[in-house]
């Protein structure tokens, strides 16, 4: 009977203890909860019920529900599907060669060679640049008369231009912009998963006689995995969703060869004020880029 006692006596106690416990825990988690709601949560429900609205920018207190008029109207836009597409290569194609371009480079930073600690200090300039000085720079490099880009093609005999207002051109500065800026973050990124690499794994390799060419595909390449998908994906998203690159160049100029997402979300809300509307573009940007960063993880994790 003293034993049912004592053994009651101790699962009281220890309820009480997790009971308690479990309250502290929720109370020191409830105002980070809290803020993560007001900031995050709030305005992405905010802005997905939105999308279910005929809502003006001008008179933002009056909701009216349309259920999916503003999706099947965005099904017939035709600006909608160049901005998507224009979106699309211009993410696909920098990030796929900031990722190149920092490979190499840092594989040339993990180089022992004299001058390497000051390239090492100076690589990431570009990317510590504000936006807004990077294209003043490359406006300045392709302004007809006296733009460097222009004078050295003038001397060679070839036709000048002021390239970002042509169609065939203003597209690959812009990714140019990106590659600039962002290719030397890779690089150090990857560096940096570099050095954590052992020597006595190439120095295993190199006594069973494997090629730099087989080191850097079965010891570097496996071994800077995780931090490439890491820096891919960060730099997927960040493309897909950048504003500023295409607003300061071009505007999403010339005839729209040049409009993305983001900037065609500003116009519907801020120069047509149709709310409603630019939420919807908000929410296909949304799933769009939640879908690839669960299907990569997996693939990742499958791998």
């Amino acid at each position: 009977m003293a034993t049912s006692t004592d053994r009651l006596s101790a699962y009281r106690k220890q309820f009480v203890s997790l009971s308690t416990e479990t309250w502290l825990g929720w109370g020191l988690l409830l105002p980070a909860a809290l803020l993560m709601g007001v900031i995050i949560l709030y305005p992405i429900l905010d802005g997905i019920l939105t999308s279910f609205q005929a809502r003006s920018f001008l008179r933002p207190e009056i909701r009216e529900f349309v259920l999916l008029a503003n999706y099947r109207a965005l099904v017939r836009d035709g600006v909608f599907w160049t901005a998507l597409w224009n979106s699309a290569v211009l993410t696909g194609v920098s990030v796929a060669l900031q990722f190149l371009l920092g490979l190499g480079l840092a594989l040339l930073l993990k180089q022992q060679v004299p001058g390497i600690a000051v390239f090492r200090s100076i690589t990431m300039v570009t990317w510590v640049l504000p936006v807004i000085v990077i294209v003043i720079v490359f406006n300045w490099l392709v302004q007809p008369g006296y733009g460097l880009v222009n004078l050295i093609l003038a001397e060679l005999g070839l036709p000048t231009d002021y390239w970002f207002s042509n169609r065939t051109w203003a597209m690959p500065l812009i990714v140019l912009m990106h590659v600039w800026k962002n290719a030397p973050f890779f690089a150090i990124a990857l560096f940096a998963a570099m050095q954590s690499i052992p020597n006595e794994l190439y120095e295993a390799a190199k006594m069973d006689g494997a090629s730099a060419v087989q080191q850097f595909r079965y010891i570097t390449l496996p071994n800077i995995s995780y931090v490439a998908m890491i820096m891919i994906v960060l730099h997927v998203l960040y493309t897909f969703n950048n504003f500023d690159f295409v607003w300061l160049s071009t505007g999403g100029g010339p005839l729209r060869t040049t409009e993305v997402l983001p900037t065609y979300v500003y116009k519907q809300a801020f120069q047509q004020y149709a709310l409603g509307y630019a939420a919807s573009i908000g929410v296909v940007m949304l799933i769009i880029m939640m879908t690839f960063t669960v299907v990569y993880v997996k693939l990742e994790d499958f791998d």
